[in-house]
């Protein structure tokens, strides 16, 4: 094997662009290919691709060495840069070869259990056992330079903008944040643990009564849930707190951030300041508290319209304080037979809905569903109040408010895709505001808080904390890109009573409030600035840029739908020894 000595890299394999240098590159062998007389390697490395070109005048040794080489080799090549006489316009060094006048073998690679290409079709589970080869893919490894980029921006601009970065600990006291915490026991504290931050939020907090009024964290959080296309078990989240602010300074921080990220990394200017719409108009309007809105097909309400039909279904839902509500797809009767709206009946009775009734316009007269219990105009007034003409669907779900919108969001974002109307170019970013403080959990009967405990309540809603918690709202919102959450935020309460009441209102003794939270009570007892915050998921948003479908893309070393990383095969099992350190003992599963 040879060896680098006398060589030193002066350019990266995307750099060389320019006829009549002389230059030196390393990389891997992407492909090699052998005329007799002639050969070329297709050099690459994270910058891209450039051609090397050995033919009978090359040395002879070299020429033999570059015939030994195969794909995935590592090398290096020095050489003069000269013009193609077959160029290629479709990547950037198409124009020019390196003529290799020295070329090193550093490492021999034996045969990839797949093909290193940018458009692979192989099973993703034997991509991910070898993450290593998958991550040389220059589509992989664009979404990682993309997520870099990202990170880098996000310092800067916060740096730019009087933020100080600190680091909060890894190891942290189990607090209650909404998942379930990720655990560590301590060796040297026998039965007690740490716990793996699933936010810096309460350290954060701390450090604003400490005086830091600008916080910024790159901060890795982790939270044992259910993973999902958008999450990961481990994640970074570009977190901050400010002092001396209201919402709307935390908003506009942020979205500055957000203008010159996609300026910097996409070249799109995005218009500012952005849309906001509370959680209330969020829901009515598009079923969701992140609302996809490139497209329309809003849901109406068409309860005031429908009120006195006599079909069953429309009357108990109003009789039982519900609604009836409809959405209108544009141009859709061709795409939805009766077969496919059958199908989205099938999606509604999934996700809780009784059923689905639709009007379908395809020739004079439209189909409805419920027809028969129609009286004369009554179809017309329907079709007028939803802007209904012929060629489009109507589709109306009849039940309890949070049944209907939810259903008519999910339905109308499956039919806003297959119509093809979303504008995958857009990027549409929206302040969801006003959250519910509190959420009903009707499996246990009880109002449940929708936030962490330390989330204020917007002022004019103090009142009805304990007499009407339906009507509370908080000092809380959300950013939404594309009907993606991105981060969340709120102000937070620095009151001690009304802190004190707010753990009471979540059932919490005096016993327990101390175990986890004493400190940070105490830490309020000696003056708080007012102060809020927010954490955006820079997985997410890198995501979002790249066009991913899935975190795993922008993620180096992802794990899977179970949480284990097929590479490393973690997690795993441990010796006897290290347990017995630990002072834990392994319960065999019962079969």
């Amino acid at each position: 094997m040879d060896t680098m000595k006398g060589l030193k890299r002066t350019h990266y394999c995307g750099e060389v662009l320019e006829a009549g240098i002389n230059v030196t590159v390393g990389g891997f062998c992407d492909t090699v290919r052998n005329k007799g007389g002639i050969i070329f390697i297709v050099l690459r490395d994270r910058t891209g691709i450039v051609q090397l070109t050995f033919d009978d005048t090359t040395d002879r040794e070299i020429f033999e060495k570059a015939a030994s080489c195969h794909s995935e080799y590592v090398v290096m090549a020095k050489g003069e840069v000269r013009e193609r006489e077959s160029k290629n316009p479709k990547i950037p060094t198409g124009n020019v070869e390196i003529y290799v006048t020295d070329l090193r073998i550093l490492s021999k690679a034996q045969t990839t259990p797949f093909e290193i290409v940018d458009n692979s079709n192989t099973n993703e589970e034997l991509r991910l056992k070898y993450r290593y080869l998958d991550l040389r893919r220059t589509p992989l490894q664009q979404n990682i330079i993309i997520r870099h980029e990202v990170a880098r921006i996000a310092r800067e601009y916060f740096y730019e903008n009087g933020f100080i970065e600190i680091e909060t600990p890894m190891f942290m006291k189990s607090t209650p944040e909404g998942a379930r915490d990720y655990l560590v026991p301590s060796r040297v504290h026998h039965g007690k643990f740490y716990a793996l931050p699933q936010s810096p939020q309460i350290y954060k907090q701390l450090l604003m009564i400490a005086g830091f009024d600008r916080y910024i964290q790159l901060a890795r959080c982790f939270r044992d849930e259910d993973l999902r296309a958008d999450r990961q078990p481990e994640f970074t989240q570009i977190d901050l707190e400010m002092s001396f602010v209201d919402a709307e300074d935390i908003q506009e921080t942020i979205e500055g951030f957000l203008y010159k990220l996609f300026k910097e990394i996409m070249g799109k200017e995005i218009s500012l300041p952005l849309p906001r719409l509370t959680f209330a108009e969020s829901m009515n309007r598009y079923g969701s508290d992140k609302p996809d809105t490139r497209f329309g097909m809003e849901i109406q309400d068409i309860t005031d319209t429908v009120k006195d039909i006599d079909f069953v279904v429309f009357k108990n839902a109003i009789e039982n304080g519900g609604s009836v509500r409809a959405v209108c797809a544009k141009n859709a009767a061709s795409a939805y037979t009766r077969k496919e709206i059958d199908k989205l009946t099938e999606h509604a009775k999934g996700i809780g809905s009784k059923g689905l009734a639709y009007i379908r316009w395809v020739d004079d007269e439209p189909s409805c569903s419920f027809g028969k219990f129609l009286k004369d105009g009554e179809l017309s007034a329907i079709l007028g109040s939803v802007g209904a003409e012929k060629g489009d669907v109507v589709i109306i779900v009849a039940d309890k408010n949070k049944t209907v919108l939810s259903t008519l969001g999910a339905l109308r974002l499956i039919m806003g895709r297959k119509l093809g109307v979303i504008d995958e170019t857009k990027h549409n970013f929206l302040w969801i505001t006003e959250m519910p403080f509190f959420e009903y959990d009707e499996e246990n009967d009880a109002w449940v808080a929708a936030h962490h405990p330390f989330t204020m309540p917007m002022e004019e809603c103090v009142e009805y904390l304990e007499t009407d918690p339906a009507k509370v709202r908080a000092k809380a919102w959300d950013l939404v890109l594309n009907g993606v959450e991105l981060s969340s935020g709120s102000m937070r309460i620095t009151d001690c009573e009304l802190q004190q009441k707010m753990f009471e209102l979540l059932g919490m003794t005096k016993e327990e409030i101390d175990l986890k939270f004493g400190f940070l009570v105490d830490a309020y007892k000696y003056a708080a600035p007012p102060h809020g915050g927010m954490g955006i998921g820079l997985d997410r948003l890198a995501m979002i840029i790249c066009g991913a479908d899935n975190l795993r893309d922008v993620t180096a070393f992802p794990k899977v739908q179970n949480a284990s990383e097929l590479m490393s095969a973690c997690p795993a099992e441990v010796d006897a020894k290290q347990l017995e350190e630990l002072h834990i003992s392994i319960i065999p599963e019962e079969k």
